[in-house]
């Protein structure tokens, strides 16, 4: 078995990476911005239940400085770089979000590089394929670019699109490494922690009623279990040098479809889930005063749609339903309430 770097071992993919890499007999060290951080990987770990927990080693790194990255990659074969920052509300600088994304994946690309290590994996998002384009009829696939010129092209939809960029471009220029991505939407799934994924958020705020009711919005879903699973896949196939993999679990869902899912599946449990559809003109108004709404008012009434068909065909991809995701979601939100 090989020698794998995850960064952000803290988080909510690099915690289930982890925990796949062990299953499959890797040795695994991930980074952490300090060592007081190691117990909260350990604690995410034994709460999904790993198995040779000890064979996880800690080395100390932040994506905004060059210390400790070489030797978090020496000796490794493969590094899934999975770290990079998502806030739940637009920074006031734009460059808060694009910078440590774009400088932190070339620490990692040129850490990697000079260490031999034979291919990184990096997370990216659909957000570096769907965004700044007109309406079309056909689902998005990885040949897509977001345009950054267009009016939804948010800061992080920016930071997203320049640091995948940033990465194809050193390797092709520079070389000595593989690259594969992997370009998730919407990360739901079982939490082992409180510190989860954005997207998380919206089934929080659906289930604790906290929404007045249902914007038109439109998500592409996946397990985080299957976006683990796809990046331990680009790790070790060799079809994946050099290729970008969309991660995505069926059609992408309306808000509303989202919470007709959990009234269904969840029951009592999903009572104050809003099913009724919100007009635009009364989200823009909420957004005058909530900085979170203010980042969807761009996505209002847009439609969209894209498909893994590559993932599924050169890496055997197989993901969970969308609805399973959003059902395990919520009910790894009820466990850790009680905990």
């Amino acid at each position: 078995m090989s020698s794998v770097l995850v960064t952000g071992g803290s988080g909510f993919v690099g915690s289930h990476a982890i925990l796949q890499l062990l299953d499959a007999g890797h040795d695994v060290r991930t980074t952490v911005r300090s060592a007081k951080r190691a117990d909260d990987v350990r604690a995410l770990l034994a709460a999904g239940g790993a198995r040779d927990a000890g064979r996880v080693a800690f080395a100390i790194a932040d994506l905004e400085h060059d210390d400790g990255w070489g030797d978090a990659v020496a000796g490794c074969e493969y590094v899934l770089h999975v770290a990079s920052p998502f806030p739940a509300t637009v920074p006031k600088d734009e460059n808060e979000l694009i910078v440590p994304a774009r400088d932190g994946a070339l620490r990692v690309l040129r850490a990697a590089r000079e260490a031999r290590v034979k291919r990184v994996v990096m997370t990216s998002s659909f957000a570096a394929i769907g965004y700044g384009h007109p309406p079309q009829a056909q689902p998005f696939d990885e040949t897509s670019w977001t345009n950054l010129d267009a009016p939804d092209a948010t800061p992080y939809v920016k930071s997203k699109t320049i640091a995948e960029r940033a990465a194809w471009e050193f390797v092709a220029t520079q070389g000595g490494i593989e690259l594969a991505v992997v370009n998730p939407v919407g990360i739901f799934g079982p939490l082992l922690g409180r510190d989860y994924a954005t997207s998380v958020l919206l089934v929080q705020r659906m289930l604790d009623g906290a929404m007045p009711g249902c914007p038109r919005l439109w998500f592409g879903a996946v397990d985080v279990r299957d976006v683990a699973d796809l990046h331990v896949r680009a790790m070790t196939s060799a079809a994946a040098a050099g290729e970008r993999f969309l991660a995505v679990a069926g059609d992408f869902l309306t808000v509303r479809e989202i919470a007709l899912i959990l009234r269904a599946r969840l029951g009592e449990e999903a009572r104050k889930v809003p099913t009724r559809q919100l007009p635009d003109w009364l989200v823009k108004i909420a957004a005058l005063r909530d900085p979170a709404v203010k980042q969807i008012v761009p996505e209002l009434g847009k439609p969209r749609n894209a498909t893994s068909a590559k993932a599924q065909r050169l890496l055997g991809w197989t993901p969970r339903p969308a609805a399973d995701a959003l059902v395990a979601t919520a009910q790894s939100l009820r466990a850790l309430r009680a905990a």
